[in-house]
């Protein structure tokens, strides 16, 4: 088995609930569909990058691995496009007792099953209509294997937590509709948190824009948290 890496680097953790962690990213190459935001558009082919064994990808983990990193972010790209591979890197990664992380749209939830045994914490990030990541035609499905991840993630006992990405193009309407699907299946005393995470560089939500939304969680989660990319705030990649 091969694995196709776009790079490997160590900085801090920018998002999510575990921000400002010393953490080692290993973003691997290719994704299939392209939010309109997307901020690492150089590793969306599935041909960018370098190819290596699997044993190589190991070695070169081994060799980035810092001192104190609290955990290693599988990121892409997306990494389900490689599920295999990243099942067989996070379970080495776990025999070295540093945390995994897997960060994820969730496409397709039996190449998320086949990693989750390997990963520790669990992002569930879900794509709202106007992203861009799929069309109005196939977003029923995309929504689908999203809440069927969560589900898994909740059998597993995995620490889990959900990030919506919003900008100004984002809608109440189907947002307050994903919201009761997601507290269907998940209570906030089960969930790690819920972020909202603004887009940046492009179509920028107002402060207000956000409350709006922040406030539609606040009912379900007072535990809800914006929160910016903090890492593009510090000059960090």
């Amino acid at each position: 088995m091969n694995v196709r890496l776009y790079e490997i680097f160590t900085s801090v953790e920018g998002e999510g609930i575990l921000y400002g962690t010393k953490t080692l990213f290993v973003r691997l190459s290719g994704c299939p569909f392209k939010c309109f935001y997307c901020d690492t558009k150089g590793a969306l082919p599935m041909n960018s990058g370098k190819e290596y064994s699997i044993s190589k990808a190991k070695e070169l983990i081994k060799k980035n691995l810092k001192k104190n990193t609290y955990k290693v972010n599988f990121t892409g790209g997306d990494p389900l496009a490689q599920s295999k591979a990243v099942a067989e890197l996070a379970n080495f990664v776990q025999s070295k007792k540093i945390h995994t992380y897997l960060e994820s749209s969730c496409y397709d939830s039996s190449k998320f099953a086949e990693v989750l045994p390997y990963i520790n914490f669990v992002k569930i990030e879900f794509k709202t209509p106007e992203s861009g990541f799929v069309d109005s035609k196939h977003y029923s499905k995309l929504l689908e294997n999203e809440l069927e991840c969560l589900r898994l993630a909740k059998k597993s006992k995995k620490t889990t937590y959900v990030k919506v990405v919003i900008s100004s193009k984002t809608q109440l309407g189907p947002f307050k509709k994903l919201l009761r699907q997601i507290f269907k299946i998940m209570s906030k005393t089960e969930l790690a948190g819920f972020i909202i995470q603004p887009t940046y560089g492009i179509s920028e939500p107002s402060l207000e824009h956000l409350f709006s939304f922040y406030d539609l969680v606040y009912a379900y989660d007072d535990q809800v948290r914006i929160v910016p990319q903090l890492h593009k705030f510090i000059g960090a990649p």
